[in-house]
């Protein structure tokens, strides 16, 4: 990326920068390092980032990448022969893969499968699959390709893999912003799993990170989730609360400001937030919604010609 940036002269955004799996946990301070190298060299590079330690993606990344090659997934699992190969890659990975291609392998015991949507499967939702495989009578490797096979569709899961001590480290340093890595959803009569970044990412910045364990600052905290934002993706008239700009306004007490949503029960909203205006209109009174909806498309630089 820091050569792209440098090679191309153009800006550069690492997105949702972390360090996934204990063993890799030790790069991030490099990481960092090498990044404000970069930046002091005058390359425009700057990251973005979300405030929990699990990541979200499929089942599917403990397999060999082989597996899935033409669409040929389920097939594949279901030919005695080729499952037998893919299970045995499994438990025996290749000591020639890069980390970056194993870096989940090894956190096996911190994988809860989430995205469970048959019946008799759906018991294990919230447990890690060490737990599956154990009530199966399975091995983790097995209990993995049998549910596969079952749900015969991607299993969203949680990937418990990253440290808190980077968290903080990342939230300290000045280019990087806060990002959801997740699309905004109704939680009116929802069920389908989702990670509770969805729901829970910038109060839990403003509630754990800032007011409970004083990470950062709240003006900082502000700052990482808006106007930072705002001018990297550049999105004239908004982050800022200035004459003439959008009124995109959120008041929320700091002393309550919280996220309630977790890994297994994610469809819940944050508390705290009192009064929310988009683009001028209040659509949010007192914790209640107005019913008013002024929300519009906002295009970037790249849509202006800019």
């Amino acid at each position: 990326a820091i050569l792209l940036g440098r090679e191309a002269k153009v800006p550069v955004e690492i997105y949702h920068l972390k360090a996934t799996g204990a063993r890799n946990w030790s790069k991030m301070p490099q990481a960092i390092e090498r990044i404000n190298r970069a930046r002091a060299d005058g390359i425009d590079i700057t990251a973005d980032m979300y405030p929990y330690v699990a990541s979200g993606t499929g089942l599917t990344v403990l397999l060999p990448d082989w597996a899935s090659e033409g669409g040929r997934l389920f097939e594949n699992l279901r030919d005695p022969l080729t499952r037998a190969r893919i299970y045995e890659e499994m438990v025996d990975p290749s000591p020639t893969l890069p980390p970056s291609d194993s870096a989940y392998n090894p956190s096996r015991d911190h994988v809860m499968p989430v995205g469970l949507k048959r019946a008799e499967n759906r018991q294990y939702i919230g447990q890690r699959l060490p737990e599956i495989a154990a009530q199966r009578g399975q091995d983790w490797a097995n209990a993995t390709l049998d549910l596969l096979v079952s749900e015969n569709q991607r299993i969203s899961t949680l990937y418990f893999s990253m440290s808190e001590a980077n968290l903080a480290l990342q939230l300290q340093q000045p280019w990087i912003k806060i990002s959801t890595d997740a699309g905004g959803i109704d939680p009116v009569g929802q069920e389908n799993p989702v990670h509770p970044r969805a729901y829970g990412t910038y109060p839990r910045v403003l509630g754990k990170y800032v007011r409970d364990e004083a990470v950062l600052t709240l003006e900082e905290a502000v700052r990482k989730m808006s106007g930072a934002v705002a001018l990297r993706l550049g999105l004239a008239e908004r982050g800022l609360l200035l004459p003439g700009h959008w009124a995109d306004v959120v008041l929320f007490d700091p002393e309550t400001i919280a996220d309630r949503a977790t890994f297994t029960d994610p469809h819940q909203l944050s508390t705290g937030i009192r009064d929310v205006w988009v683009n001028g209109s209040r659509v949010l009174r007192d914790g209640q919604h107005t019913g008013a909806t002024p929300g519009r498309a906002v295009y970037g630089a790249g849509r202006q010609g800019r």
